[in-house]
């Protein structure tokens, strides 16, 4: 080819027509290289990607919309099924009439542009297609430099190569920048008219189609007369085109905007602490910073039961007095999984972002003793176990005297068996039973209930001085409830990208029990002892004041120091934790203010379990359950004032019946009445009654 070229240049005598020709040959074969080269590197480095993310959208467990966040930008991506027509019709129209016959870059449009500049002497007009503009907006700065204007045509090509006309459009309908922080065409309509971008009429989308040229000076918001300016020549255009009718483009023209207010105060969010602890879990599973999720176009589905959420928030408000400074700290979660359901992480979001559920650490007191008497249960204690409860001073091994006290210094003054500890919450029952197994032990059971706190292995230890967080003690609860398998507390079961593509999915955990399942429901049948009074002793169950509220059977523990009130408790559906104080942790003192995590968690409980049906707690193989006398702890006989269902691991049940209140019986018994007489009460008379009494 090269010597057939050289040959036909030596017949052309001129010199100078062969130079001429030599030129033109060479630019020509340079303009074929260059595009043949283009084209090639375009193909090697495939697609450029379309996306450039968008607002990160939250949604409740029935996958119904709770929040969306986004950084600086406001962003959304849609299909083009999911626009105005008359949208799509009127950005062509404007932006790039010869959309669909160009490759990229309009060379006819390009020249005539070119000339037009050439004759002002100036920039006039612009000759971008719609693909260089996404390319600009997906990929490139809007410095006004040659690089950029080479890059943008290589960008166009790229584009042009890999996606059809209808993907092309849609990219730059979801990416072209509208003002006021929004890029593309439904965070716009959102913006300026509270729609879809679907919804949107011909005046609307008209209007809207003219910000993109000077998204500050066709503001409708800033100047409405650049605007509706800018929207009367768009309906004139269409009108010229065809697409609408003469009569559309006077009523367009001549249709009052109807623009959407914006408050200034911040916006009301759904479960504003659950999506903070959402935006948290998320960036450990991405592996992101929050500014970069917020604009990155996810969809998060959550485990966020709305109903159960706004049950919990008037609960709460019902609970606590305005007047009171008293905060809160208060989370629902699926035992089985350790799904939240409902968070509420302080009682006013816009004045405190501090969440009191996963953030605080407080002291829980007694509602820590579960833990104590689980590792007892494993350890040879039967719910029937008897200590003494009257003061005690404890020597220690250091030589110093520990001297834990009773609430308001009420005690027993004699044995009580375990089931009445734990519901009266006797303190020197549980001291005792901690230094009989070893504070290491209740430090070693507690990291076993998945509390990995770093605890002080010391005699009060069982009485609650180490600190936790509320969804730390809600998770440990759900193990109870759980029948001993671990969970997790998490917010979050899927993450998809703005396209639906799966980008992590939570998998189902591992449900091999890690307690003693025997020693699990003995535990928890004795922790819905705090709200029998049958019980009752020296003082009444420490769940007396919300016995009368609820209407099924559940298993729970209270807490109280000077400065937190805990109340920790489930079902086998739903496990609660609640936590009340004061920040600044001066003492609790108003009566209103005791009551109150009590008062919300009783509340809350009955409210969520409306519409689930009753389930009990599932007996594992192994356990007996007897009638026992809550006071001597043997088998109840008919002459005992109270008496109790207790489970017992098999084998450990009590044998013998109870003496204590026979032998009351006996002292106090009258005289038998004479043979015969019909009034006599036989032995079997007393044992009917007593059983249509249980």
């Amino acid at each position: 080819m090269i010597s057939f070229i050289k040959k036909q240049l030596k017949k052309i005598e001129n010199k100078s027509l062969r130079r001429v020709v030599l030129s033109i040959l060479l630019a020509g074969s340079a303009v074929v290289l260059a595009v043949v080269t283009i084209y090639s590197t375009a193909l090697v480095l495939g697609p450029p990607p379309m996306s450039k993310g968008g607002n990160t959208i939250y949604y409740s467990e029935e996958e119904k919309v709770i929040g969306e966040e986004h950084g600086p930008e406001s962003r959304y991506w849609v299909s083009l099924d999911e626009m105005s027509p008359m949208l799509i019709k009127a950005a062509l129209t404007t932006e790039d009439k010869r959309f669909y016959s160009h490759h990229g870059l309009d060379v006819k449009r390009i020249l005539s542009a070119a000339w037009k500049d050439l004759q002002a002497l100036s920039k006039v007009q612009g000759a971008s297609t719609i693909t260089q503009q996404l390319a600009r907006n997906l990929y490139l700065s809007h410095e006004k430099t040659w690089t950029r204007k080479l890059k943008e045509a290589f960008y166009a090509i790229r584009l042009e190569m890999f996606y059809d006309k209808k993907e092309i459009l849609e990219g730059y309908l979801n990416t072209i920048y509208y003002g006021h922080g929004t890029y593309g065409v439904e965070a716009a309509s959102r913006y300026f008219f509270d729609k879809s971008a679907k919804q949107l009429d011909l005046a609307e989308a008209a209007l809207l189609t003219g910000i993109p040229k000077g998204p500050s000076y066709y503001s409708p918001y800033r100047h409405l007369d650049n605007a509706k300016n800018r929207q009367e020549q768009i309906l004139a255009s269409l009108e010229q085109s065809g697409l609408i009718s003469e009569d559309e483009q006077y009523l367009a023209a001549r249709q009052t905007i109807q623009l959407t207010e914006h408050a200034n105060e911040a916006e009301n969010k759904t479960a504003p602490y659950f999506l903070d602890t959402v935006l948290a879990e998320l960036q450990n599973i991405l592996d992101m910073d929050a500014e970069a999720i917020r604009s990155g176009g996810y969809q998060v589905y959550t485990t966020l039961n709305l109903e159960q959420q706004q049950q919990m928030e008037e609960t709460v408000t019902k609970s606590i007095s305005n007047s009171s400074e008293l905060q809160v700290g208060a989370v629902a979660q699926n035992p089985k999984n350790g799904a939240v359901k409902a968070m509420v992480g302080g009682r006013n979001y816009t004045v405190s972002q501090y969440n009191r559920v996963t953030q605080a650490k407080r002291m829980p007191g007694s509602s820590f003793k579960p833990f104590l008497y689980y590792a007892a249960l494993e350890n040879g204690y039967t719910p029937v176990t008897s200590l003494l409860s009257k003061p005690t001073s404890f020597e220690l091994e250091d030589g110093t005297v520990y001297q834990p006290s009773n609430y308001n210094g009420y005690y027993a003054n004699e044995p009580i068996t375990l089931a009445q500890a734990l519901a009266l919450s006797d303190n020197i029952y549980a001291v005792k039973t901690n230094l009989f197994l070893g504070p290491k032990e209740l430090v070693k059971t507690a990291k076993k209930f998945g509390i990995e706190e770093d605890f002080t292995a010391v005699p009060s230890l069982a009485l609650g001085t180490g600190a936790v967080t509320v969804n730390e003690m809600a998770a440990a609860y759900g193990m109870l409830a759980n029948g001993g398998k671990s969970v997790e507390p998490f917010t979050i079961k899927k993450v998809t990208d703005s396209h639906g593509k799966v980008l992590y999915e939570r998998k189902k955990q591992d449900s091999s029990p890690v307690l003693d399942p025997v020693s699990t429901f003995i535990l928890t049948d004795l922790m819905t002892g705090m709200f029998d009074e049958s019980l009752n002793g020296y003082m009444r169950v420490t769940g007396a004041s919300i016995a009368d509220e609820l209407t099924r059977s559940y298993a729970g523990k209270s807490g109280t120091t000077k400065t937190d009130n805990w109340m920790v408790g489930f079902s086998p559906d739903l496990v609660t934790s609640v936590w009340t104080g004061f920040d600044d942790n001066k003492p609790v003192e108003n009566t209103n203010d005791l009551q109150a995590a009590k008062s919300i968690w009783a509340g809350f409980m009955e409210k969520a379990h409306a519409n689930i049906p009753f389930h009990a707690f599932p007996v594992p193989d192994g356990v007996v359950g007897a009638y026992v006398d809550p006071v001597s702890g043997e088998l109840a006989t008919p002459y005992c004032d109270q008496h109790r269902l207790m489970y017992f691991a098999e084998g450990t049940e009590p044998t013998s019946y109870c003496s204590l209140h026979h032998d009351e019986a006996e002292e106090n018994q009258e005289q038998p009445p004479e043979d015969g007489d019909e009034e006599q009460d036989s032995g079997w008379k007393r044992w009917f009654k007593w059983l249509s009494r249980s």
